[in-house]
């Protein structure tokens, strides 16, 4: 007998005949006011945020990306730059790096972690091109805001589970042993956010 095969037989003979236990997934799922919530956690990661009417989205990104001359738009959702690249053929790496930018759209938002939920879908693009870039610029729709974490989970499960996704919550940052705050190792240092109102 292997020392695996010896650890599992021991471990099927200590809850031997025990009972199943249910598991409450009784979560909450509700905040007062998810876009206000949402605006918060938002603030405290330091992010900018704007909150527009549709027809002044297209206005708003043009003045988030006033100085940007090379901003990645993963696929052709918005007209409201015309000097973008898009990733059709795929860019390679190094020119997404160089990028001053990428502008997406999100699958989701989280009101109460401030976390943007990026699937790969139209608008969003694979995950090079949000990780890569220094400056990213996200626009998500105040109908896309979710309360919490296990509603996004599931929301995200009636639509492809297959696609992979990516949580961002905030730009990137990391702190070492010492305590000293580092931003931009895992993705962009500048996260800046646009919530177009919906009726």
């Amino acid at each position: 007998m292997s020392a695996r095969e010896e650890i599992l037989t021991a471990v099927r003979a200590a809850i031997g005949d025990a009972p199943a236990n249910e598991i409450p997934r009784d979560y909450c799922t509700t905040t007062e006011d998810n876009l206000d919530t949402f605006l918060d956690r938002l603030a405290d990661y330091d992010a900018i945020t704007h909150v527009v009417d549709p027809a002044a989205l297209d206005a708003t990104i043009k003045t988030a990306l006033d100085n940007k001359k090379q901003v990645i738009v993963p696929d052709a959702w918005t007209t409201a730059i015309d000097t973008a690249l898009t990733d059709d053929p795929p860019l390679p790496h190094d020119q997404i790096d160089q990028s001053q930018g990428v502008l997406t759209t999100c699958a989701l938002a989280i009101a109460q972690t401030g976390t943007i939920v990026l699937d790969g879908g139209p608008g969003m693009g694979r995950r090079a091109l949000t990780l890569l870039p220094d400056y990213h610029l996200c626009v998500v729709r105040h109908d896309q805001i979710v309360a919490s974490v296990p509603e996004a989970i599931a929301k995200l499960a009636e639509s492809d589970p297959t696609r992979p996704i990516t949580f961002v919550s905030g730009p990137s940052a990391t702190v070492d042993i010492e305590m000293t705050r580092v931003r931009g190792v895992h993705g962009p240092r500048h996260l800046e956010v646009i919530v177009v109102r919906t009726p």
